[in-house]
């Protein structure tokens, strides 16, 4: 990891604020692998250095990790299952970063996961501010005639609410069921699945293949691989936001999805982000996205 000053090294471990830290190396508080360190200038490793203060190591600072993964059907979006039960981290061998779900799909969901122990990029993408949109392919029983279609792209009623606008597009239709895309701004409880089902066409399966602007690509089910620099960076950024009531534009709906069946993997390796803050993460209980 990057050398920093030792002032934003503590800063971020909640030892003393920037100045305060100041204050604590001009009086001779601070150690840095068993020697005394004064100087204002000094940069350290907040990952390999023991640093002290007082006498007393300060918690290493871990740093931040973002995973994408490709959840297959069957394995639980949480970090353990009391009755042992396949989950999420037992598909990141190699991982030793205690990670969690951002956007969580439910058992019988599958498709794109991101799972990092950034708590503050975890607040940001759930925060409705940035409406970030979920692309996902359905498999419902029958056909849903047009007015019913129309009714999930204006929006319905649930026992929570009514649905934002939905981006809602036919990919084909089979002898007894048929495939949709759909594309949703809101991260509420089994949404997708609640919608169907409200216009009585129950979902026999669902894949998410886009969340924001981060797509699966040729991901396989059951692989992982880390983000970049720049995938972060444009999640981060907020989505342009729509006026109430518009109905989202099914032209868009398939731009940047892979094909189905996914059948190839394209997993590159890439540059880790590793973040420009640290500190304490909290990772709220988050809904299932479907």
């Amino acid at each position: 990891m990057a050398r920093e000053r030792l002032q934003k090294i503590l800063s971020k471990a909640g030892i003393a604020s920037r100045r305060g830290a100041e204050k604590l190396l001009q009086e001779g508080r601070v150690q840095v692998d068993g020697s005394v360190v004064t100087r204002l200038d000094f940069k350290a490793d907040p990952i390999k250095d023991h640093i002290r203060v007082d006498g007393k190591l300060i918690k290493r600072l871990e740093p931040k990790v973002y995973i994408l993964l490709n959840k297959p059907r069957g394995v639980l979006c949480t970090r353990r299952d009391p009755l042992g039960r396949p989950v999420v981290t037992d598909l990141l061998k190699g991982v030793r970063f205690r990670l969690y779900p951002v956007g969580r799909l439910d058992a019988d969901s599958e498709g794109l996961v991101i799972l990092t122990n950034d708590g503050e990029f975890f607040q940001t993408m759930a925060h409705p501010k940035y409406e970030k949109t979920r692309a996902y392919r359905v498999k419902v029983k029958g056909v849903p005639d047009p007015k019913k279609i129309q009714l999930l792209r204006k929006g319905v009623k649930l026992r929570d609410g009514r649905t934002q606008p939905a981006g809602v597009k036919l990919i084909k239709t089979l002898k007894a069921n048929s495939w949709w895309q759909v594309v949703v701004r809101e991260g509420r409880n089994r949404l997708v699945r609640r919608m169907f089902q409200n216009i009585e066409h129950p979902v026999l399966r669902l894949l998410r293949v886009k969340y924001g602007s981060l797509g699966l690509g040729g991901l396989k089910p059951g692989k992982y691989r880390y983000l970049t620099c720049d995938e972060i960076e444009s999640l981060l950024k907020p989505q342009r936001s729509r006026s109430k009531g518009a109905v989202f534009p099914s032209s868009l709906i398939l731009e940047g999805s892979p094909p189905l069946p996914q059948c190839r993997s394209e997993i590159a390796g890439s540059r880790e982000y590793r973040g420009t803050r640290q500190g304490k993460c909290r990772f709220d209980k988050a809904p299932m996205d479907s």
